[in-house]
């Protein structure tokens, strides 16, 4: 490793060698590594070829659940949740016991492992809503529903600052991951005061396909305002806002 001297900085590569600045300064290396063409073809690395496999499925399905569910998303991740959710996609893929090393999918995998995984780190639902709340998957009907019984929002919300408002949103996803496909119903309570005044019972239901079977996903969140002159705002653009797969349910 070499230090990179003179008025002119480089950054990139150059007939092998690799300019780049770090925290001790702008450095200079020689290119290195193996090469793609040995990766695929050495038998030394089948370990490695087996690993890439599944994990660029886990991606290409965690990618497929985010879609599903983005406007959701829009208003509740942290800049850390694709890896984050890619890392446990990864878990579901490895708990397939039916397929051999490097065949191994989502859809014989444990689906159900994605259950109470956060989208947003600095907002958890886990550490927001503490009001008890119900969460079932009726395959038979095709509906994905959460059921919070009535409370008190200051008691059962521990809200960012700021706040006025709160709504409590959720979506139901059936999710075909062999063919990329997915179905999508959201709801979401009214603009609710975050005060003293007990709510009414919030029950949220959402409908996808009829007897599916496919995974289902059952996503549950909470969406912070404020109040300005009589019109609502989302709080901080949503920086705080909830969101987590409370139920799933893989086949």
């Amino acid at each position: 490793m070499a230090k990179q001297k003179g008025i002119i900085k480089l950054d990139g590569t150059i007939g092998g060698i690799t300019f780049y600045k770090s925290q001790d300064g702008y450095l200079a290396r020689e290119k290195g590594g193996v090469s793609a063409e040995k990766i695929a073809n050495d038998p030394a690395f089948q370990r490695t070829r087996e690993n890439g496999e599944e994990f660029g499925r886990a991606g290409k399905a965690g990618k497929l659940l985010r879609n599903a569910i983005r406007a959701m998303l829009q208003n509740a991740s942290d800049s850390r949740m694709v890896s984050r959710l890619t890392q446990k996609m990864v878990e579901v893929v490895q708990a397939d016991a039916t397929n051999p090393r490097g065949q191994r999918n989502v859809i014989d995998g444990e689906a159900e492992l994605l259950q109470g995984f956060e989208f947003n780190i600095s907002g958890k639902l886990g550490t927001t809503l503490y009001a008890p709340y119900t969460s079932t998957i009726d395959r038979v009907a095709g509906t994905l529903e959460a059921n919070i019984p009535s409370f008190v929002p200051l008691n059962m919300i521990a809200a960012p600052g700021g706040t006025t408002h709160f709504k409590v949103v959720s979506a139901g996803a059936e999710i075909d991951f062999e063919n990329e496909t997915f179905v999508m119903d959201s709801n979401a309570s009214a603009i609710l005061p975050w005060d003293a005044t007990a709510t009414a019972v919030l029950t949220l239901t959402n409908t996808v396909t009829a007897n599916s079977t496919k995974p289902l996903f059952l996503a549950l969140g909470i969406e912070f305002y404020q109040e300005v002159n009589g019109q609502m705002y989302p709080l901080k653009n949503g920086a705080y806002n909830a969101l987590a797969l409370v139920k799933v349910s893989g086949s």
